[in-house]
């Protein structure tokens, strides 16, 4: 969530569109129909993939529809994280998205009666992730089948209304693109249940609806809001002279617009993202974020203090004459570094090295005025006369509610049951019992601060359900307490590392979650909650970013939250160090990406490296940095979000001073001698792209890896290139890879040839350097994946998405067996010796289950079929036979070493000295001995120590 951006800035790229063309919707179809074939015919597509957590932080809640019936049954619908179906109040969560083509819901409608769940895909919000759908699902199985109904080029769904009398009649607010004009926008009506679509209201094509409400017992009477917004890499608008109110009433087949300039409401360029509650046919209720200025305040007394505005006007002449203790006052105040205090910067400016304004541009690097903002921000807006008028419920302003980032909410809730009652969320969520005129909060210790869905019980005053950027919440007393419902595996994670512990630690920075650690074995489960400590630790707030650990103390961890905001943390003792590089007073400011990159080097554990718009180096664990390069950038572009900014840096495992970097606005640059002389190589590259992954590799020196990221242009082609001369040259491996934006490109460090791809829609491997990519998806559903890391010596491959938290898969077969030996029809990976226990097939009581012992056969196979599996004993007799079908590619079976009465009384019969052991769940399991797995003329050894 942007919450560094100022709409103080009404800029002259208000909306400024780029040379890159938005994909088209039959591009992503056909990629959608390509990526299903390659997971059926995928030699990977038998690799299990785990969940590992965590859970207990969860992720970004977009909406929550209740059973009116039985409250304790819903659905929860999030961001990118899929619908997740309870029955028992929230206990446990099913996943009932995860057969379908995307996880990025917008909103979710429930025809209860006839159970029929309809999803409007891609995210009502416009964050920096928001991503993009595939047009409205459809579902009447529970989510086991999902048919797409239509409007596949919408990409973001503000809402869906059912008629609760007439279930095919629905009304859609498309939202539309985020970072390009589209005309698949707007209000879309079916009376067929999806099988044709009327546009019942077009605004244009940079205005869609974000909000559709109609009346409880009147499904005619009908409000909706339009939205003129545009996100940019550089720059975001979230209001227009086309946002507005619009009312219907026939059901969504006509609409007239309600806020006009004689209606009370505002209107004009300043009038950003509107959210409706409608109690009745003439009560409505609208929350708006507004971006007019506010009036300026007369001061009643001037601060005795110095402020940043007051050297923006200040001569050198009065400069020189401030007094140095005030002058101090304001350079500590402030955070100035220590070499900035009041007799040296006056010789600075004195001397013209400095000018007074520096002092102020010092403060006001590229993200800059958070809280800083002169506009309205949220207000609440009641009509009682069905939208013909409308008056501001409250004489102040709502403030710490939006700050300047409003755009990220704009949800409001009247109780059913009390025309009074309202609810309105942002950071945090506020409950008024008067019609608006006064607020409280009803945000709590275990809530998270940022609302964006409630649903109020019409039938029960006080029970309420907040779904939130952390989750999902519950309260029975109107907000007073609330219980935390955060089970299922939605964490939205933009980065993942790893540890080499025992067992080894992962770490993740989440959306707006902040940053944790576990180890990578930890039960997910609640077991938990009987020791008070949840298996995973949280270092970091904020929005949770990269991450670097110490390779020789794993207690050192480097991370942080946003814009460059990084700290050296000593997990053993608890010491912070904010290690942020600070620019030169006089010079410009650096600019940070919301996802600055930092690395430490291979070569020196003591040496870091922190991209701004130049690369900066520390070489004592981040207490110093300075610049080694230029700026790496294009520049930046006027905007409120920061721009022209590094975004990945890789150096050499050959040489230290190697160095590559890649930025937001498509430049990649290289160092071979630590930064003394820079060599852009990008000039034969496509343009202006997201640098997502610059990589270095591993196994030849010359040889380096980019992946490009179009997503901030709607722009979803593939774009994936290696270089084998330091990047002068660059050969394109995006072959057979469907079109989705490119994340990340991950080297397997064993394996030359074996590379890994994360995109916005999967996860991919290829054999060969990218000639030819598989789909690498086992159990895991079509969601973003953000980073790929590999723990070289348990051999397991991490995938961090967001939206579905970690997934684990071990990858020693993948690197260990040669794919192309085609002399053996199937070949077996070794099995460790296994340590037998007494422990198989019991448990400590009747009443848990047995402990059942389990081992993976691996094993590769050129052909698909149906094959007998053997277990044979060491003088060769048969103990165990079944039919398994096999598929072409590698083979993860798992055996719980489970014997048949007939193999046990075959092995007495060898050896009547052995012992089988009485369990308690009545199995028989293999005793120790060396047993043959055999497959066709394929063995291998399984030895029971």
């Amino acid at each position: 969530m942007s919450k560094f951006l100022s709409f103080a800035l009404l800029l002259s790229s208000f909306f400024t569109f780029s040379q890159q063309p938005a994909t088209s919707a039959e591009a992503i179809k056909d990629a959608l129909i390509e990526k299903q074939k390659m997971q059926e015919t995928s030699l990977v597509k038998n690799v299990p993939f785990k969940n590992i957590g965590p859970t207990v932080m969860s992720g970004r809640v977009v909406d929550v529809d209740v059973n009116p019936e039985m409250p304790s049954e819903f659905y929860v619908g999030y961001a990118s994280g899929g619908v997740w179906h309870t029955t028992n109040n929230g206990t446990t969560f099913m996943p009932i998205l995860d057969s379908s083509d995307t996880q990025n819901v917008g909103d979710i409608a429930v025809d209860w009666k006839n159970r029929t769940i309809w999803v409007g895909t891609g995210e009502n919000n416009s964050s920096r992730s928001s991503y993009a759908g595939i047009g409205i699902l459809k579902s009447s199985d529970n989510g086991a089948t999902w048919q797409n109904v239509g409007l596949p080029d919408s990409h973001h769904i503000g809402r869906i209304l059912i008629n609760p009398k007439s279930p095919n009649e629905v009304v859609i607010g498309v939202t539309g693109h985020l970072y390009s004009p589209n005309d698949e926008r707007g209000i879309y009506k079916t009376t067929d249940g999806g099988k044709t679509w009327t546009k019942t209201l077009f605004v244009d094509n940079m205005s869609g609806i974000i909000d559709v409400q109609h009346a409880p017992d009147n499904f005619n009477i009908m409000f909706a809001s339009s939205w003129t917004r545009d996100r940019k890499a550089w720059n975001f608008t979230g209001n227009g002279n086309n946002s507005a109110i619009y009312k219907s009433t026939d059901a969504g087949a006509t609409w007239i617009k309600v806020s006009t300039k004689k209606s009370g409401f505002p209107t004009g360029e300043g009038v950003g993202r509107i959210g409706i509650a409608v109690y009745d046919e003439n009560t409505i209720y609208t929350i708006h974020d507004s971006q007019f200025h506010r009036k300026a305040q007369s001061k009643k007394s001037k601060s005795s203090g110095l402020t940043k505005e007051d050297f923006k006007t200040m001569s050198v002449e009065g400069f020189m004459k401030l007094e140095d203790k005030k002058l101090n006052a304001y350079l500590k105040t402030n955070g100035f570094q220590e070499k900035y205090r009041a007799s040296n910067v006056k010789q600075l400016v004195s001397s013209g090295t400095v000018k007074p304004i520096d002092l102020a541009h010092y403060l006001e690097d590229a993200n800059a005025l958070l809280f800083d903002t002169p506009v309205i921000g949220a207000e609440v807006y009641k009509s009682t006369d069905g939208g013909k008028s409308w008056k501001k419920t409250h004489d102040d302003y709502i403030d710490g509610l939006y700050y300047s980032y409003g755009y990220y909410f704009g949800e409001i809730r009247v109780d059913p049951q009390d025309a009074n009652g309202i609810y309105i969320m942002g950071v945090p969520i506020l409950k008024s019992k008067d019609a608006g005129k006064s607020f409280t909060s009803i945000s709590r210790e275990n809530v998270h601060a940022d609302h964006q869905a409630l649903w109020v019980n019409p039938k029960m005053q006080g029970h309420l359900i907040n779904g939130n950027d952390g989750g999902l919440n519950m309260s029975y007393d109107d907000g007073e307490s609330w219980v935390k419902l955060n089970s299922p595996s939605v964490g939205q994670f933009y980065a993942i590392n790893v540890d080499n512990e025992q067992p080894y630690n992962v770490y993740g920075g989440l959306q707006d979650n902040g940053v944790w650690v576990g180890a990578h074995n930890a039960r997910e489960d609640k077991s938990w909650h009987q020791s008070g400590q949840y298996p995973w630790e949280s270092i970091m707030g904020g929005d949770g970013m990269q991450i670097q650990v110490d390779s020789r103390d794993a207690n050192i961890v480097y991370t942080g939250f946003q814009f460059g905001n990084y700290f050296r943390i000593n997990r053993e003792t608890g010491k912070r160090k904010y290690i942020q590089p600070k620019h030169t007073l006089g010079e410009t400011p650096y600019r940070f990406n919301w996802q600055t990159p930092i690395l430490l080097s291979p070569h020196n554990q003591d040496i870091l490296y922190l991209g701004g718009n130049k690369l900066m180096r520390s070489m004592n664990k981040g207490d110093d940095f300075e610049a080694i390069s230029k700026d790496l950038t294009n520049g930046g572009k006027k905007g409120n979000v920061a721009y022209g900014t590094l975004t990945t840096i890789s150096e050499s495992p050959f040489q230290f001073g190697l160095v590559y970097t890649g930025s937001d606005d498509g430049v990649v640059s290289v160092t071979k001698d630590a930064g003394g002389s820079w060599t852009t190589i990008s000039n034969n590259l496509p343009k202006d792209l997201w640098v997502s992954r610059v990589v270095a590799s591993q196994h030849k020196k010359e040889r380096v890896y980019v992946t490009l990221n179009g997503y901030r242009w709607d722009d979803f082609k593939v774009y994936v290139y290696v270089s084998d001369d330091y990047g002068q040259t660059w050969k394109a491996i995006n072959s057979n890879i469907p079109s989705s934006p490119v994340n990340v490109i991950r080297e397997d460090p064993s394996k030359e040839n074996l590379l890994f791809l994360g995109t916005d829609n999967g996860a991919y491997v290829s054999f060969n350097k990218g000639k030819l990519w598989e789909a690498f998806s086992n159990g895991i559903p079509n969601v973003a994946v953000h980073d790929i890391v590999i723990q070289p010596e348990a051999k397991d491959l991490l995938i961090g998405t967001h939206g579905r938290s970690i997934y684990k898969t071990n990858i020693e077969a993948l690197q260990s067996m040669n794919i192309e030996d085609s002399d053996n029809n199937i070949s077996f990976m070794e099995i460790e010796p296994i340590k037998y226990s007494r422990r198989w097939g019991s448990s400590w009581s009747p009443w848990s289950e047995a402990y059942i012992p389990e081992t993976t056969i691996k094993f590769f196979s050129h052909t698909a079929g149906q094959k007998t599996l053997k277990i044979v004993s060491e003088k060769g007799t048969i103990l165990s036979s079944r039919s398994i079908a096999i598929g072409k590619g590698f083979n993860y079976l798992d055996y719980n070493l489970e014997l048949t009465e007939k193999g046990k009384k075959a092995l007495m019969k060898e050896d009547k000295n052995i012992e089988f052991k009485e369990t308690g769940n009545k199995k028989i399991y293999l005793p120790k001995g060396v047993y043959e797995i055999r497959i066709d003329n394929a063995k291998t050894k399984l030895e029971i120590k």
